[in-house]
């Protein structure tokens, strides 16, 4: 009869540390706490509060779930496998083995959740996608690079919601502006920060050459009422008529808003609703968001600044290389991770990127 012992040892060990990045001991105490607030009567008259309450008591709830289905298939193991072998019976290695397969299948899938160290890293974000070097090319890439986020979303389940599109001068888009709503968006999105380069045979180009252009994306966290304040002298507000990509109209009126922050060069925007005042007002939320956040990113570096850190590659510096022509390989310059089929990188697929970022980044934070 076959020892599984040091297997099982591996996955109680496993386990523990999932309860500890689960955090599973103040979850069950949330969740008494959240089964209480659902429970009033007044809850829905704040829709707002009551979708997030509904939506953190889901989540909870979810990895509680989880935690004690591991921790009683583990306990199922143990129990076979010492039964099996005070009969020695062999007959049982098979099902053990499978136990402790599909076990540690679910904790590989699960210790993703330990790569999420960041404050907001649960949250939803906000993302911009800005044609850079390249001319039509750059802007035809920028599109590209909306359609690989809009098919990665709607692979993992997420909601996006386009807050914003300016049409290319030719073809594609000058930029775009975009809500990702999901667990774990944010921090799923943080390493797609950057500049991402495309190589190709352009077929804007008559004489068939190779091309070479740039997008910069930059990705905030949604806040929910961020603590900052905003001076309303500060920001510029400019109207428009809104528009999604390809001239497809959306309303023939100039009620979409895009508000400039002077101090700082951020914008935000919004198109979705057919009243101006309520696109301000939407766009002042995310604007407003974005500032909390650079804020805190700003604090942070000052630290990491006192401690000696070196800054991690953020905005304006190029990550990623996604070359067609000579050959066909998309590269994470941080990273060292690459694909070879780039057809399914711009089709969506690029949690392998995103993965390898973030456990790039834990490694940088723990050096």
């Amino acid at each position: 009869m076959r020892d599984f012992t040091d297997d099982l040892r591996d996955l109680r060990r496993r386990l523990e540390e999932a309860e500890g990045y689960l955090k599973i001991a103040e979850g069950r105490n949330l969740l008494v706490e959240l089964e209480a607030q659902i429970g009033r009567p007044d809850l829905w008259d704040d829709p707002e509060l009551a979708k997030r309450v509904n939506a953190e008591y889901a989540a909870i709830s979810d990895d509680v779930r989880t935690y004690d289905e591991l921790a009683g298939q583990i306990d199922d193991a143990e129990v076979l496998h010492e039964l099996a072998r005070e009969e020695d019976d062999e007959s049982q290695e098979p099902e053990i083995a499978e136990q402790i397969a599909g076990v540690a299948r679910r904790l590989d899938q699960l210790e993703l959740r330990s790569l999420f160290t960041g404050r907001h890293d649960a949250d939803d974000c906000i993302v911009q996608i800005n044609a850079k070097d390249g001319g039509v090319d750059a802007q035809d890439w920028s599109e590209m690079l909306l359609r690989m986020y809009s098919r990665w979303a709607e692979r993992r389940g997420f909601d996006l919601e386009v807050n914003y599109v300016s049409e290319g001068t030719e073809a594609g888009i000058m930029s775009a502006e975009f809500t990702i709503s999901g667990r774990y968006a944010y921090g799923l999105m943080t390493g797609e920060r950057g500049t991402h380069r495309l190589v190709r045979i352009s077929p804007f180009d008559n004489q068939g050459r190779r091309q070479t252009s740039f997008a910069a994306v930059q990705v905030w966290p949604v806040m929910d009422a961020p603590d900052v304040e905003v001076n309303d002298a500060d920001i510029r507000m400019e109207v428009f008529r809104a528009s999604g990509a390809g001239g497809q109209h959306v309303n023939k009126t100039s009620s979409a808003v895009r508000l400039i922050h002077e101090p700082t060069g951020l914008v935000a925007s919004s198109q979705e609703e057919r009243s101006q005042l309520q696109n301000r007002e939407k766009a002042m939320t995310r604007l407003r968001a974005m500032i909390a956040a650079k804020v805190e990113e700003e604090r942070a570096a000052e630290l990491d600044a006192i401690a000696g850190k070196q800054a991690q590659v953020g905005w304006g510096s190029q990550i990623r290389s996604y070359v067609l022509q000579p050959y066909q390989m998309v590269k994470d310059l941080r990273t060292e991770v690459e694909s070879g089929n780039v057809a399914a990188v711009l089709d969506g697929d690029i949690d392998e990127f995103m993965e390898g970022y973030l456990r790039w980044r834990r490694a940088a934070d723990q050096s």
